[in-house]
């Protein structure tokens, strides 16, 4: 399991975690709300699910996370009910969030071609 943690590299305290970049929560994040806005706990499920919860995005993360990227300009948030007709702030993303993902995720494949480059073929 690889856990989204909005700082630099880390691991979970007991070694099991795996490591994600810094800013890539970001563009999970920005992903998830790409196609309809959604409150932090649906963006949350919405990473999970569609990595086959091989990574799960830590609520300490992921506010901090939602808070930067709103002042940065790239999502938006609003005051809405949520499925439980709980109260619940809502995130969409912006047209600059959207150029900013475009461009980061051309950033992540040069990264991974990169880094596969490296590695070369699989050890058999």
């Amino acid at each position: 399991m690889i856990v989204a943690d909005d700082s630099t590299m880390t691991k979970k305290p007991n070694g099991d975690g795996g490591v994600l970049m810094q800013g890539t929560l970001d563009m999970l994040i920005l992903k998830a709300v790409l196609l309809a806005p959604a409150h932090g706990h649906t963006i949350a499920h919405a990473i999970e699910f569609s990595s086959e919860d091989v990574l799960q995005v830590e609520h300490g993360s992921l506010y901090p996370a939602l808070h930067r990227l709103e002042d940065k300009g790239l999502i938006a948030s609003f005051w809405g009910t949520s499925e439980n007709n709980r109260k619940a702030k809502y995130y969409r993303i912006t047209p600059a969030g959207k150029k900013h993902l475009t461009a980061e995720r051309v950033r992540w494949e040069e990264l991974v071609q990169a880094v596969a480059r490296v590695l070369g073929p699989a050890i058999e």
